[in-house]
């Protein structure tokens, strides 16, 4: 790497119980000079806790087009930075990529501080195969690109993980019984936390336990893959 420019840090935070961030997380947050957030009344939240006092900025979805030459100027200049989403690890589902792709493109050092994924808990607790999987993150929020994104799957024999709303989980379940019959599955909320929940059973009888419930939260649902 060229000398005199900074480095890119990107550090996995909690997904639910702050004791889950690592010491080398916490001693990353301490040293850098900036803290580039997702959103930074969360972060903000996350670093009082830790009685960590740095300078954020934001770098949200709707704006990291934006910031991001702010960002890389200061990286250019020779300040470290820190980069954070709500929590898990940057880029999963979550701002980062094009903040990784320009570091890299500048010859600016990258260094994960690994962590906290939802995606990863959800899978292990769900009871389906783990040996191999795909990751799919967020659907399509309306109904048609809904069902062609799940019918890209659905010959896979790998498990199935996606990330939903509270607001279009029903509706998600729903289409993804019709695109791959009534494979198993299981649905997390909360993990982590002390309310943390594990839904296990058909899609069918998914969508019946959740239809009983007030849904909160980001959600992981973790479906079977194709049986040969």
């Amino acid at each position: 790497m060229s000398s005199g420019k900074g480095t890119l840090y990107l550090v996995a935070t909690p997904i639910g119980n702050l004791g889950d961030i690592s010491k080398r997380a916490l001693d990353t947050l301490s040293a850098v000079d900036w803290v580039v957030s997702e959103d930074t009344r969360k972060t903000g939240f996350l670093l009082k806790h830790f009685e960590i006092s740095k300078p954020q900025i934001s770098f949200r979805e709707d704006n990291e087009q934006r910031t991001l030459p702010r960002v890389l100027a200061l990286l250019l200049e020779g300040k470290s930075i820190a980069l954070v989403t709500d929590a898990g690890t940057p880029g999963i589902s979550d701002p980062g990529f094009i903040l990784v792709r320009a570091a890299l493109e500048n010859e600016i050092a990258l260094v994960s501080i690994p962590g906290p994924t939802a995606l990863i808990p959800a899978l292990i607790l769900s009871g389906l195969p783990v040996h191999s999987f795909t990751f799919r993150g967020f659907p399509p929020h309306k109904r048609g690109p809904r069902i062609r994104f799940l019918k890209v799957d659905e010959e896979s024999p790998h498990t199935l993980i996606f990330y939903e709303s509270p607001y279009r989980l029903k509706d998600f379940i729903i289409d993804a019984l019709e695109v791959y019959g009534n494979r198993r599955a299981a649905v997390a909320n909360d993990l982590t936390k002390f309310y943390e929940t594990i839904h296990r059973g058909t899609l069918q009888e998914l969508i019946e336990i959740l239809g009983q419930q007030e849904l909160k939260g980001e959600y992981v649902v973790v479906i079977e893959g194709k049986i040969t």
